[in-house]
């Protein structure tokens, strides 16, 4: 087992009940830190709560979250060539980090396609237009019945997409389009959102473990 996992045993440790549900949470870790090796990007969607979960995780993806994430010393040059002064600054203040995208936060299409088309299917617009084979849809749902989540992972398995889900207890319909489905072992929604949030920061911790 790598080294990396340690911040899995660390997770494990501190929250007993998710015993039931650690090897796809390992699982999970693996699945997004191939995807990002491989230099595929991550999707991802929710709703309510979720919605802000979704939110949260790109946010931890995109900038430095627990170690320092300095950007190629290459890059770094080449932005002090063009501007000296604010290239400086730039190089000094950037910060690596994972492509991550959350369809939750782009309103004005998401109101359009849903007012023009179908609002249930407005991550599955938005999965076909920038997934790519290889991509990662990552879709939160304490039910595991979210239509519009559902829709997105047919979409993104249609397209040669690896889908990771998180729900509660049962799974619901989206676990049959999983590749890991982490199934926290509580089925009321702000229970299970409860535990989405450690597994989430865990799984943050590890790809950062992993990359710098």
């Amino acid at each position: 087992m790598k080294d990396y996992h340690s911040v899995f045993n660390a997770l494990f440790e501190r929250y007993k009940e998710l015993a039931s549900c650690a090897g796809d949470i390992v699982l999970a870790g693996e699945l997004l830190e191939k995807g990002i090796r491989e230099g595929k990007k991550i999707l991802l969607c929710g709703n309510g709560g979720s919605a802000a979960d979704a939110d949260h995780i790109t946010g931890e993806l995109v900038k430095s979250f627990c170690r320092p994430r300095p950007i190629e010393a290459a890059l770094g040059e080449k932005l002090r060539a063009l501007d000296r002064e604010k290239g400086e600054a730039l190089a000094g203040s950037l910060q690596a980090g994972i492509p991550a995208i959350n369809l939750t936060g782009h309103i004005a299409l998401s109101t359009a396609f849903g007012n023009d088309v179908d609002p249930y299917q407005v991550f599955a617009q938005q999965t076909l237009v920038y997934g790519a084979e290889g991509d990662i849809l990552w879709g939160i749902s304490t039910s595991g019945n979210a239509k519009n989540i559902y829709y997105a992972a047919l979409v993104a398995q249609a397209k040669g997409m690896r889908v990771l889900g998180m729900t509660g207890k049962d799974g619901g319909l989206l676990k049959q389009r999983c590749d890991v489905c982490i199934k926290v072992p509580k089925t009321k929604t702000y229970e299970v959102q409860e535990l989405h949030l450690p597994v989430y920061h865990a799984l943050c911790l590890y790809l950062e473990a992993c990359f710098w």
